[in-house]
């Protein structure tokens, strides 16, 4: 019975040694964070996201939950939740693919290779099939602004900075209304 435990303990301390950033949430081996750099020749090139990972009590045998942290544009991640619709985790996931499968191969080949016809963010899908260079353009935006080293220390503490984008937002147009009322 405890091969399982063993198992996830061997794909962690594998995924450690393969030079990624693994941070470890509470004291189990059950929930981490793990840095993720964009896969060169793409737009999410230069971007760095923090990816949360949840293995399951029956993992291998069952997927991880992937999801990211920090925003991304993608069609097949949900920009609100972060939440990945990936095949191979959510459907096809076999117990011979291991954590660092997830991070040197699936999470690559779903940022290289888009399925705009499967979205989660239906904005970045029509986008994409609309106007392919207007999307590659929003992705590296949204690399620019999401996806620096500074917003993976800032990532957990997200909603601060969606309030402060609202009110960012409301005082703008605040000045706006005064701007136009003096008129």
């Amino acid at each position: 019975m405890s091969s399982p435990s063993k198992r996830r303990e061997m794909d962690l301390m594998k995924l450690m040694m393969s030079d990624y950033k693994v941070e470890m949430i509470n004291d189990g081996v059950q929930e981490f964070y793990v840095d993720f750099h964009g896969p060169s020749e793409s737009p999410y090139h230069g971007g760095l996201w923090r990816i949360r990972v949840e293995l399951p009590d029956a993992y291998p045998y069952k997927s991880p939950s992937i999801g990211f942290v920090n925003k991304i544009y993608h069609p097949n991640v949900d920009e609100m939740s972060g939440s990945v619709c990936l095949d191979v985790i959510n459907q096809t996931w076999s117990p011979m693919f291991d954590l660092v499968n997830v991070f040197e191969v699936f999470l690559p080949q779903l940022l290289l290779y888009p399925n705009p016809s499967d979205p989660l963010n239906g904005e970045a899908a029509a986008l994409m099939m609309r106007d392919r260079v207007a999307y590659e353009q929003k992705v590296k935006e949204y690399c620019e602004r999401y996806a620096k080293p500074e917003d993976i220390v800032a990532a957990p503490d997200k909603s601060s900075d969606e309030e402060e984008l609202s009110e960012d937002e409301s005082d703008l147009s605040d000045e706006q209304v005064m701007g136009q009322a003096d008129l």
